[in-house]
């Protein structure tokens, strides 16, 4: 078998709109498309030996064991792989159960796709169940075992942090937006100007100067004991000499730890004597180079969590330790708590596994013991010094006994350091008495604190924690939104793109939106190139400063990734014709036409589809919709319309010259298309096409007819406002076009544009396209063929996988169909068909550049334009007005 291609949908996607998290596998079965299972000698007796716990796979049978029947009745290898992929993940920590295998539209070659948690992990279990499935089918040994330890370290080293993952897991659950930004914990939560960022427990409100008043020990022990905080006396030593004075000022037992710390590290508690303390002094120094040396408080370790300044949670901190049994060594007493369901590798459990360290060795050389050595029964011993989570610690929830002399004293320390999420940690003999009658004392307070002890206690109630942050970044009335409006389609999705910026921008709006030349923000290019997938979309969504995103969608990076977007406000399909068909195992206009559906889909309930009526697999689109669907055409007796009018629905319609709304069968005329810009005084048919969906994404976001009106008279076609798309200049002698138009139906719009220039002579230049079909590629050369008098053929800088010479012949045989005399020149480089095509325009001509680099194309039109002005229009100082000698 052979892996052609993984990738990986991270947003609503062709294959699920709800499942963003999904693996899409290209898997050629060579030889095994031809050896279903049950062909295959003992594969099912393997299969069940190796993956006993499949038979909870109930596949398409519908009960349990339905996986093994299929198998056992034949299924192909593909399907097998699928279910290896989300069998092996579950085994390592991820839970994972929606999959489904495909043909890709060749013999032998199918879809894989199954869900992922961690993409690395999705990526790695694809490559594993192909060996896995490969190895069984021949009966060969296969270490299972170590592709499960690599999946779960992998998962480890890639996911957020129990506290991170719990505040997007919050927010997700309120439908809000977010993205991680790198690889570590920093994430966005929201898009474009109403984010808000954490990282780990800091957000973007935290105060700088709190956070840094809480990682100085010092400060924030000065701070806490000014307003009669109780707190441990101690001092802060650099050196040895120092740490004698401290114990002959404080006396034993002792606590030593960094001056700046977090964690736990280098902290190190009820030092009885000079040994230990001097062995905790370096410790401690490894970490700063200032050491705090403090009196040790007898009692329990407490964690209370402050958030917005309100106490909302309070858990029992107990370090990992043994009890002993009077038989068992420590290393067994470990193993046996280690076997605890409940712990597991790093964060994937409520508990983490007990492993020894460093600091667990000196906890036993200080007493004199080994691994090897056996406790007394009943005697407990701490493995840690610290009471962390991470390193084996358990929690026991204890919010609702927390006196409320401590709920006040915690809430007043918080405002006092300035920490908006806080964590103070206290010792005392009992949280349900007051702090100052224990004798407890208050022994820091950190900034990012952790959560996973208070949303996953080892004992008591869970506590939903992340919701008070997100409470407090978002609160009611917040939205985390801006608004979202998605255009996709076969041909016009730039230009209408374009006209809705133009249009939102005229408002007010911070505008920011993807095209196929660029990312633009506020009309200034950002990021140059093809920006039409979910990468440039989340450029646009993750900016700041962006208040109204307007993001072209094109097949190819909804085919690559899915969407950047869970959801946008407005979907627009303006067409579907015959485009990159064969590509990505898509073959037919009806499975373009789902890829481009996805769009619509992702429309929230709230929000609105805008379809082409005027096209049949556009209009079927609306099937099945949790949205508002409007409608626009080009005709507006369109059955499809009427019918909609009447229902009362929303449409925009082309109709006695006007551009117009419709609210029911109530029109609201915008205004005459010859007054657009954009059209041509009418001429561009197509370009009134595009203004359709503009108008009606106008009107549904409040925008007034006036605004929209002026928005349309406004939008002036040029290589500024417009590049590649029906820009017209003109020279003294000849006027040049030059259009995007790269697929038959494209070259159609243009052909029923150019019909209606008047010139002596048209000229067109033309490319082939590697990825399209022959088929297409000859209608491209027809098209030109009915539509030219002349036609020069260059080649793309990128020929996508064909030769200069199979693209040629493709173009001259689609011509010659048409007019076998047609003339014809080859010119591969576009610069110097340009050249050429400009130097032999005859008087009154009208040359067509049909270019799929605009921006040089235009580079090199604008530099001809420039040196003609320079000859024809120089002008002397008599020329200027009002100017006096």
């Amino acid at each position: 078998m052979k892996i052609r291609e993984i990738r990986a949908m991270r947003g609503p996607n062709y294959w699920s709109i709800r499942r963003h998290k999904l693996i899409v596998m290209t898997l050629d079965l060579q030889e095994y498309e031809q050896k279903p299972t049950n062909l295959i000698p003992g594969f099912l007796e393997r299969l069940k030996t190796t993956f006993p716990t499949m038979i909870s796979h109930r596949c398409s049978v519908g009960c349990e064991g339905g996986f093994f029947q299929r198998v056992e009745e034949g299924t192909w290898m593909g399907h097998v792989i699928e279910h290896i992929a989300l069998e092996i993940q579950t085994l390592a920590g991820m839970d994972v159960g929606f999959g489904r295998t495909r043909t890709y539209g060749e013999e032998g070659v199918y879809f894989v796709v199954f869900d992922y948690m961690e993409e690395k992990v999705g990526v790695y279990a694809a490559k594993a169940a192909v060996r896995i499935a490969e190895a069984i089918a021949n009966n060969e040994a296969y270490d299972l075992k170590k592709d499960i330890e690599t999946m779960r370290e992998m998962r480890e080293d890639e996911r957020l942090g129990p506290s991170t993952g719990s505040l997007v897991e919050e927010a997700a659950s309120r439908g809000m937006p977010w993205f991680r930004l790198n690889k570590y914990s920093l994430c966005q939560i929201g898009y474009g100007a109403n984010q808000k960022r954490i990282q780990a427990t800091v957000t973007s409100q935290t105060s700088s100067i709190g956070v840094e008043i809480a990682c100085d020990k010092e400060d924030t022990k000065y701070m806490l004991d000014k307003a009669e905080i109780p707190i441990p006396k101690g001092e802060v030593i650099k050196s040895e000499e120092g740490l004698k004075d401290a114990i002959d000022y404080l006396g034993y037992p002792l606590v030593i730890k960094p001056i700046n710390g977090n964690h736990g590290r280098g902290i190190t508690i009820n030092i009885q004597n000079w040994d230990e303390a001097l062995f905790a002094f370096k410790a401690a120094k490894d970490i700063s180079r200032s050491v705090i040396v403090e009196k040790y408080i007898v009692g329990d370790d407490y964690r209370l969590l402050v958030i917005n300044y309100k106490l909302v949670a309070a858990a029992r901190r107990t370090p990992a330790h043994v009890i002993g049994d009077g038989v068992s060594t420590i290393q067994q007493l470990v193993d046996e708590v280690n076997n605890d369901p409940r712990r597991g590798y790093g964060h994937e459990n409520v508990l983490t596994q007990i492993h020894f360290d460093k600091m667990t060795d000196e906890i036993l050389a200080n007493k004199n013991l080994t691994k090897e050595s056996v406790l007394p029964k009943g005697e407990k011993l701490n493995l840690k010094d610290t009471a962390n989570l991470s390193t084996g610690g358990t929690a026991t929830d204890v919010t609702d006994i927390v006196h409320p002399y401590n709920v006040l004293m915690a809430e007043r320390i918080a405002k006092i350091v300035g920490l908006d999420i806080c964590g103070i940690d206290l010792m005392t003999t009992d949280i349900s008495l007051p702090t100052n009658e224990t004798g407890g004392a208050v022994l820091e307070v950190n900034a990012a604190p952790g959560f996973r002890m208070h949303i996953a206690p080892s004992e008591g109630l869970a506590r939903n924690v992340a919701s008070h942050v997100i409470d407090m970044l978002f609160p009611p009335g917040t939205n985390s939104r801006i608004p979202i409006v998605a255009v996709t389609g076969t041909n016009g999705k730039t230009t209408t793109t374009r006209l809705i910026a133009h249009m939102a921008k005229m408002k007010g709006h911070s505008v920011g939106y993807t095209t196929s030349d660029g990312v633009y923000i506020q009309n200034m290019m950002v990021l140059k190139g093809d920006c039409t997938g979910p990468a440039s979309a989340e450029y646009v969504l993750r900016d700041p400063s962006v208040d109204f995103a307007v993001l072209e969608t094109a097949r190819g990076g909804l085919l690559r990734a899915g969407l950047a977007f869970d959801h946008c406000d407005i979907g627009i399909v303006t067409n579907v014709a015959a485009d990159h068909l064969g590509l990505k195992g898509i073959h037919t206009l009806e499975q373009l036409a789902k890829a481009k559906g996805v769009i619509p889909e992702s429309v929230m309930p709230s929000g609105y589809a805008i379809l082409n009526a005027d096209d049949e697999l556009v209009y079927n689109m609306r099937k099945d919709l949790k949205c508002h669907v409007a409608f626009f055409s080009m005709n507006e007796n369109n059955k499809h319309i009427k019918a909609h009018m009447k229902r009362g629905g929303l449409s925009a319609i082309y109709e006695d010259g006007f551009i117009t709304i419709c609210k029911g069968e109530w029109k609201m005329r915008i205004t005459k298309a010859v007054n657009v810009p954009l059209t041509y005084g009418g001429r561009a048919t197509f370009m009134i096409q595009n203004v359709l969906p503009a108008v009606l994404t106008g009107y549904l976001r409040g925008f007034s007819l006036q605004d929209i009106k002026l928005s349309l008279e406004t939008f002036i076609p040029s290589a500024a406002q417009t590049p590649g798309r029906l820009n017209m200049f003109n020279f003294k002698n000849f006027d040049l076009l030059l259009d995007y138009a790269h697929n038959p139906a494209g070259m159609r719009a243009l052909q029923k544009f150019v019909d209606n220039i008047e010139a002596t002579k048209k000229v067109g230049v033309i490319a082939g396209i590697g990825d399209r079909r022959e088929e297409d590629n000859n209608e491209i050369g027809r098209i030109a063929a009915e539509m030219f008098d002349e036609i020069i053929i260059r080649q793309d800088r990128n020929l996508r996988g064909k030769t200069s010479e199979e693209l040629i012949e493709m173009l001259k045989d689609g011509i010659k169909q048409h007019d076998p005399d047609k003339k014809i020149t080859v010119i591969p480089l576009e610069p110097e068909a340009i050249d050429f095509a400009v130097k032999n325009a005859e008087k009154g001509s009208l040359l067509v550049l049909c270019s799929d680099v605009v921006p040089d194309a235009l580079a090199q039109v604008m530099k001809y334009k420039e040196e003609e002005s320079e000859q024809l229009y120089k002008f002397n100082k008599k020329d200027i007005p009002n100017l006096h000698d």
